[in-house]
């Protein structure tokens, strides 16, 4: 197996993980089986013993599948990759895999909406207990530690208000008392930000977003030790089911080749945008760590390759302003998805975060003025021209 760590990231983008078949295949090859056929019954035997490695089933070995995992391996720096059926799945299948009844997570209330209500609804039905923190402020994770905590949980930068985490101090707190750092890298993606490499234990993605780039296909990998990605949160992955198709995960190949690419342009556009935002009268306060503005900017300039792709901003007026503003779009899409070559704009309030109470809302800053767009590759111009009803009266 080719050391991939002597390669540079885009090397690593488009050649990591791939194993040809016998019929010489350039690009990746798709293997559309649920099964395989063995030599004979000791091999067989052998294999669902873990006596020997090669593919049982699909719904946890599968060549394409496994070449995704190997890539994103190379390019977050983990031993291990597992993918799963989507994003929210990889956060799932992480708590069931590393945590029991009992158990405490401390995790910032700067979440995307339904990866609180799996903390506090779901998982809470398992007796393993949430607490929510602010995600800046370290004295408030310190405090809230307790003798059952195992995992602390974040994104970084947040979502929609794009905060910064200060990621290695995060790792040092949570090491000193024994427990796991889990940061969702689904808004940097490994082209502009390494966790791991910052003292994280696991990485998180929901595939969905920049990692595809085009909005094709739903997915989500974890990343992190051979230990607990391919023992503890692989068993559930294998029992549990919540796999990846090999057809997603050819897409997701293909949208690695280019993600370092498409991440400098989502970065150009975006900044651009934020600094234009900030001269427009009808805008309140723009939300992008690029921005001299933002109060962890010289963290996410440390942290960060780049400041990304995601811009957040709040207009006088409250909802009825925010909708006015969405509803006058002409080129950009309105859906909650974010990480397309296509620009997206959403309401947070109402759709990503709507499931969440109002004072969680309150409390995590989303406001019914916050409008979120997800910057994608059109021309910037078309873009500022779009967005013509913050002119309106």
């Amino acid at each position: 197996m080719t050391d991939w760590d002597e390669f540079g990231f885009n090397t690593r983008a488009v050649r990591a993980g791939q194993v040809r078949s016998d019929e010489g295949e350039h690009s990746e090859a798709i293997f559309p089986t649920s099964s395989y056929v063995f030599e004979n019954a000791a091999q067989a035997a052998a294999r669902f013993a873990n006596k020997e490695p090669g593919n049982i089933y699909s719904r946890f070995t599968n060549p394409t599948v496994r070449n995704f995992e190997q890539r994103l391996a190379a390019l977050e720096g983990g031993e291990r990759c597992m993918a799963t059926a989507s994003g929210m799945a990889a956060i799932f299948s992480t708590c069931l895999g590393l945590l029991k009844a009992g158990d405490h997570i401390v995790a910032s209330r700067s979440l995307f909406g339904s990866t609180v209500t799996l903390l506090n609804n779901i998982l809470a039905k398992f007796a393993i207990k949430t607490t929510f923190v602010d995600l800046t402020d370290i004295d408030s994770w310190r405090v809230a530690l307790q003798p059952s905590t195992k995992l602390l949980f974040l994104e970084t930068p947040s979502n929609p208000l794009m905060e910064v985490a200060d990621i290695s101090a995060l790792a040092e707190l949570a090491h000193a008392r024994n427990c796991l750092l889990v940061v969702d890298n689904c808004f940097c993606t490994p082209a502009l930000q390494k966790p791991l490499s910052l003292g994280a234990d696991i990485v998180v993605h929901s595939a969905t977003k920049y990692l595809d780039g085009q909005g094709r296909c739903i997915g989500g990998a974890i990343v992190g030790p051979e230990k607990q990605v391919g023992g503890d949160i692989f068993a559930i992955l294998r029992s549990g089911g919540p796999t990846m198709s090999p057809f997603n995960a050819w897409v997701f190949l293909k949208g690695l080749e280019t993600l370092s690419l498409r991440m400098q342009k989502h970065c150009d556009n975006a900044e651009t945008l934020a600094h234009w935002l900030e001269k427009q009268e009808a805008v309140e306060r723009v939300y992008y760590p690029g921005l001299p503005s933002h109060p962890q900017h010289e963290l996410a300039k440390k942290q960060q390759g780049r400041f990304g792709g995601l811009v957040s901003f709040e207009v006088k007026g409250g909802q009825e302003a925010a909708w006015r503003v969405i509803d006058s779009t002409r080129i950009m899409s309105i859906t909650a998805n974010l990480g397309d070559a296509k620009t997206t704009i959403t309401h947070p309030a109402t759709t990503t975060h709507g499931r969440i109470t109002p004072e969680q809302r309150r409390a995590a800053g989303i406001n019914d003025g916050l409008i979120r767009i997800s910057v994608g590759l059109e021309d910037i111009e078309d873009l500022q021209a779009d967005l013509r009803g913050l002119r309106l009266e």
